[in-house]
């Protein structure tokens, strides 16, 4: 134990000048505080220099409005298109048609509806007689304004039959219709026009109509698809 205790005491005895700072560095500390508070740190600028304009990024935004209107626009456009399309397609079919009609006529050497006219080869006629002429048509192309077997269209179809039994047709729907009596559908009998806006064929039975219809279809029998339809007599 004699040995240890002034082991201890040695060991807590420092020297007192170790906690006690030097007198140059509390001159040191009074020195940096002096430079602070002396504005030794400032910075001064020139008159003559200007700060340069600071610029804002900037940006614009479409309203729902102005979308609403780019689409509107976008369609009216395309619609237009389209109908510009449509009337050329229209124009250059119609083309097409009377230069097939035309051809079609120079090229078929029968009588006309006109010859059948006046030679008469079958003057008076029943109903019966009159459509069963009508039936070998059936397979001749439609051909707008076609008036002989080359090619046909609804009317032209009707005159051209008509003309063989004396009977001058004029070369329209319309007026075809008006030269018979309507009678009632429930006593058409085959070789009775059926007669519709724009369009007419002979009664063939059962609301069936044969008929020269429409470009690209052959004459033939089929259903009557027109919305509203009467019968005439000749």
């Amino acid at each position: 134990m004699a040995l240890v205790v002034p082991g201890l005491f040695a060991t807590m005895a420092l020297p007192a000048y170790a906690f006690t700072p030097a007198t140059g560095d509390l001159a040191n500390g009074s020195s940096l505080q002096s430079l602070k508070e002396s504005g030794a740190q400032s910075l001064s600028v020139d008159a003559g220099v200007t700060a340069n304009a600071v610029a804002r990024d900037g940006y614009s935004a479409t309203t729902v409005e102005e979308l609403a209107a780019a689409k509107a626009a976008a369609a009216a456009a395309a619609a237009a298109q389209a109908a510009a399309e449509a009337a050329a397609k229209a124009a250059a079919d119609a083309a097409a048609q009377r230069a097939t009609f035309t051809n079609n006529q120079k090229s078929f050497t029968g009588p006309s509806a006109e010859d059948l006219l006046a030679a008469a080869p079958q003057p008076g006629s029943s109903l019966a007689q009159i459509y069963s002429v009508a039936l070998k048509y059936q397979g001749v192309p439609y051909v707008y304004g076609g008036a002989t077997p080359a090619g046909f269209d609804c009317s032209g179809f009707i005159k051209y039959v008509y003309a063989q039994f004396g009977v001058n047709m004029p070369h329209s729907s319309t007026a075809q219709g008006n030269m018979g009596t309507r009678i009632p559908v429930s006593q058409a009998v085959p070789g009775d026009l059926v007669v519709s806006d724009g369009h007419i064929g002979f009664y063939a039975g059962n609301n069936m109509i044969l008929h020269a219809s429409r470009p690209g279809t052959p004459l033939r029998i089929g259903p009557i698809y027109a919305d509203n339809w009467w019968i005439v007599r000749i």
